[in-house]
């Protein structure tokens, strides 16, 4: 079962604690400037609400703030990550039901939420393929449009796939799932013959709550 979060609107339709996510997105869709994150305890996001954004939204899980000598950006062994929100840029997330399961995913703009592109439900697939096909989507459109536009992404294996230019994969290729493998080999294939120089980040869920693009399946 999963673990009952509780979400902080400082910036938003209507500031607030929420319970869940459904009600935090509806606050925070479409409204540009929004801060929000969320708080493993309903104590925990109160004394956040209470004691304001600065200092909370955009800070580590410990709550310190990041300090303004650092670079804006760090590279580690398998992904990139940010230390700042870059709103001029695509999130991209992935809904399913079950995994494996019926995939969809979707690209947003960071800054507003509108939908940018979605595919699906694709009739068998799992949630980290779902996210490698919406980052090469994202790459493969803000290429066409001539954009270096960042792409933010929650999933570290979906990210690393797009580096390695390949899946890597338990999923089988059957009739169930040859949807998914067509759009896979389509994918890989733009990879191993296209550059870019958009940055694929990771989207710090802890510290900036839920991606942009979430679907609100938790």
């Amino acid at each position: 079962m999963a673990k009952q979060k509780y979400y902080v609107v400082w910036e938003g339709k209507q500031p607030g604690v929420y319970s869940t996510w459904a009600e935090c997105q509806a606050q925070t869709d479409h409204y540009t400037g929004a801060k929000y994150k969320s708080y493993e305890s309903k104590a925990a996001a109160d004394a956040a609400y209470k004691a304001g954004w600065k200092g909370n939204w955009g800070t580590g899980a410990s709550g310190a703030a990041k300090s303004k000598g650092t670079s804006s950006f760090k590279r580690s062994a398998t992904v990139e990550t940010s230390e700042e929100i870059d709103y001029d840029s695509i999130s991209v997330d992935v809904g399913t039901r079950g995994n494996p399961g019926p995939v969809e995913y979707k690209g947003v703009d960071t800054q507003t939420g509108d939908i940018i592109f979605s595919c699906g439900p694709i009739k068998k697939g799992t949630n980290n393929l779902g996210e490698f096909l919406a980052i090469v989507h994202a790459l493969a459109l803000l290429k066409k449009e001539g954009s270096n536009k960042t792409v933010y992404s929650d999933s570290v294996n979906a990210m690393k796939w797009v580096k390695q230019k390949k899946v890597a994969t338990t999923l089988p290729r059957d009739a169930s799932t040859e949807e998914i493998w067509v759009l896979i080999n389509r994918a890989e294939r733009w990879l191993q013959t296209n550059t870019y120089d958009n940055k694929v980040l990771k989207w710090q869920t802890k510290e900036w709550g839920e991606i942009k693009a979430d679907y609100g399946r938790k």
